[in-house]
């Protein structure tokens, strides 16, 4: 009989916490989910997100987050076309040599012309995945901020170290330092 019970209001507890939904009417509908306050949707915030970098952030209500996100995108940009500049300038001096014509890198020779093309194109090509990079990152923090809109923090919240001394039922003492968090 314990266990029925102990079942029972375990099968409760778990129908209880589930959201609250009203039953639908031919005419209306009524919705009893309930929202924290300053709720932001996630799902939303992650999609305003995906379509248009930033719109996420504003949605959540961080604006100043917007021309972080634009920066790194510029300056991105601006790398990727530096690397590219490079790397076209050296591979047309190494095809230049490789014809036997005069190039603007008289002081390079084929071997190191190979590095230079290498070395400016793997640059290049990091700097899109990076730029790759910055775009989930945009979009990841959108959602988390959205999931931590509704978290509670309040002025109360703070914690503070404070000496310790503990004496041993065996005998002896300890002492150190406890952290005391108050909410």
């Amino acid at each position: 009989m314990i266990q029925i019970n102990g079942i029972a209001v375990f099968i409760l507890l778990l129908l209880g916490l589930q959201p609250l939904k009203a039953q639908e009417s031919a005419g209306d509908t009524l919705n009893l989910e309930w929202r924290p306050e300053g709720y932001k949707d996630p799902k939303k915030a992650t999609i305003l997100s995906a379509i248009l970098p930033g719109a996420g952030q504003v949605y959540n209500g961080k604006s100043w987050k917007v021309p972080l996100i634009y920066g790194g995108f510029a300056t991105n940009i601006f790398f990727i076309e530096f690397n590219d500049r490079r790397y076209k300038a050296l591979r047309e001096g190494l095809f230049l040599l490789d014809d036997g014509l005069p190039n603007d890198f008289p002081n390079l020779n084929r071997d190191g012309l190979v590095r230079q093309v290498n070395f400016w194109r793997r640059n290049r090509d990091l700097n899109y995945f990076i730029f790759i990079g910055i775009y989930a990152l945009n979009i990841i923090d959108a959602h988390v901020d959205a999931h931590l809109s509704s978290f509670d923090v309040s002025d109360d919240l703070s914690f503070r170290f404070e000496p310790s001394f503990e004496i041993l039922s065996a005998g002896g003492s300890i002492m150190g330092l406890s952290m005391k968090i108050n909410f």
